[in-house]
């Protein structure tokens, strides 16, 4: 006699989807209530997202850059404009999320320690460029895709603005606080593990 066992096919990746520059000053207003049915609409699952500024985690078995072009196309024809959507896996999140270039910064200025994700690799010098641009004491590292900016006494007043990053690195950038980076990374963990 055989026993006939169920084969369960393993779960599908977790990515987390971050939008830039929605829900700032009352411009690109994306309730997040509509971000997950537009999600979920496309076919992705168990979507959640965490805070009003467009974080998005879901499962999926598309490539981050697949999911990214989706979602995008997906809120221009929702909302009528165009946001710009980075892309990553959980397994990439949770080693942003291991530490930071400057742990210092981790616990001294939680809020102003900011982890930067690219669309596309970094541009050669991009860190050297933006160090250059600093002032006031801020401190950037980078890494392959993202770079790591220790704002020092403000974001608000800061000389490296997302034009200014996006230039350096060569493509789209878009920025979290490492109490975010920490918080993601924990949500992210939870929803890989949960049946």
């Amino acid at each position: 006699m055989t026993s006939k066992r169920s084969a369960r096919s393993p779960a599908a990746p977790v990515l987390l989807g971050l939008l830039r520059g929605i829900n700032v000053g009352g411009n690109k207003k994306v309730p997040m209530a509509d971000l997950r049915t537009l999600a979920e609409g496309l076919g992705l699952r168990r979507v959640q997202t965490y805070i009003n500024s467009g974080n998005l985690l879901f499962q999926s078995d598309l490539e981050p850059a697949a999911a990214e072009l989706a979602l995008e196309r997906a809120i221009e024809r929702r909302f009528g404009f165009r946001v710009e959507v980075v892309v990553r896996t959980e397994e990439t999140w949770a080693r942003y999320a291991k530490k930071s270039a400057f742990p210092d910064a981790e616990v001294a200025r939680p809020n102003v320690l900011h982890l930067a994700v690219a669309k596309q690799p970094l541009a050669s010098g991009a860190a050297a460029a933006l160090q250059a641009a600093a002032r006031g004491g801020e401190r950037v590292h980078a890494l392959a895709d993202a770079l790591w900016i220790d704002f020092g006494e403000s974001v608000a007043r800061s000389k490296l603005s997302p034009a200014v990053l996006d230039r350096h690195a060569g493509s789209t950038v878009t920025a979290r606080n490492w109490r975010t980076v920490q918080t993601l990374a924990e949500l992210a963990r939870a929803l890989a593990v949960e049946p």
